[in-house]
């Protein structure tokens, strides 16, 4: 029984690590430098968003708000080409930030 108990816990140990591991390594790490795939986009209507972009643009989608809210990146993240190339990737653009 007391085996039984120590090998449960054990599992519930690695299964509770192996969880927050995943956790971690899916965490966003907000840079707007991994929104440079975009920036000719985003500075110009007429460039669309290369796939690339709207990859980076959908990794740093949780990170939008943040650099809304930046007085150096809300020129450019806020501009309505921003919004534009959001909309083309399908990233929905924050409204409540």
């Amino acid at each position: 029984m007391k085996a039984t108990f120590s090998s449960s816990l054990v599992m519930a140990m690695l299964l509770l690590f192996l969880s927050n591991q995943v956790w971690v390594s899916t965490a966003v790490v907000c840079n707007p430098i991994g929104l440079s795939p975009c920036l000719t986009a985003m500075m110009s209507s007429a460039v669309p968003p290369s796939p690339g972009c709207c990859s980076a643009l959908t990794e740093q989608k949780p990170c939008l708000c943040q650099y809304i809210k930046d007085p150096s990146l809300e020129h450019y993240v806020n501009s309505d080409n921003a919004k534009k190339v959001a909309g083309i990737c399908h990233v929905p653009f924050p409204t409540n930030c």
